[in-house]
């Protein structure tokens, strides 16, 4: 299990921001439409290859279980895709508010038993670490700013989703979300309470970071 603070999870974090200071920068120079879309399909191919992987056993486990890409990191990847391919604003929002409040946690605390250099730590680390440096190249490189009513477009659109999925994890019996248990590893919502309850405190934090994401560009829109 990787340790917090360990080298292979500091080496990945300083990678990642090197790699996200990097782009935002050349998100700011002209031409940047082939290496976003290069970008996007480095995502896609990434996420495809994990299903992959476990359809074969690499992780052992029943299929419905496990291998659906029904984790939020899971369609965040996909929706960060499309929007580096598209620019369109929905999909812009939706990547800068799950990436920042969402899949930057599963960074800091990642629940990922395999160590470097191993496929799983490789495609983990790519995968998590594209969507949030994809938020912000998105965000503050090519300047796509939230619009009014972002944050209760995204927060309505989280809410359908956890339902969706908690309705699979009934039927199938997997834990998707962590809307049946927690995950192994530590994570914060070890300090969230017990079942059921982490849930809604998580879903309360997770709006009130919403609103904080969106607060620097509240202010710009009222000026």
């Amino acid at each position: 299990m990787t340790d917090l603070g360990a080298p292979e999870h500091l080496g990945a974090l300083l990678g990642i921001a090197l790699a996200t200071a990097v782009l935002v920068v050349a998100a700011r120079r002209p031409n940047p439409d082939w290496w976003l879309k290069t970008l996007a399909v480095v995502l896609v191919v990434d996420e495809v290859s994990w299903w992959a992987y476990l359809l074969l056993g690499g992780v052992p486990g029943s299929l419905l279980a496990l291998s659906l890409p029904l984790q939020l990191c899971d369609t965040a990847i996909l929706i960060t895709a499309a929007a580096l391919w598209t620019r369109r604003p929905l999909l812009v929002e939706v990547t800068y508010f799950w990436g920042l409040a969402g899949t930057i946690q599963a960074l800091l605390t990642p629940d990922l038993p395999q160590h470097f250099p191993s496929y799983p730590y490789w495609q983990y680390y790519i995968a998590h670490g594209g969507v949030v440096a994809s938020a912000l190249v998105l965000v503050v490189g090519l300047q796509i700013h939230p619009r009014p009513w972002a944050v209760l477009k995204v927060a309505a659109l989280t809410i359908a989703y956890t339902a969706l999925v908690g309705a699979i994890d009934l039927v199938t019996g997997a834990n998707y979300m962590y809307l049946r248990a927690k995950p192994p590893t530590a994570t914060l919502l070890d300090v969230l309470g017990p079942w059921p309850w982490y849930i809604g405190t998580a879903a309360l934090i997770g709006f009130a970071l919403l609103a904080l994401l969106d607060a620097p560009f509240r202010l710009v829109r009222r000026r």
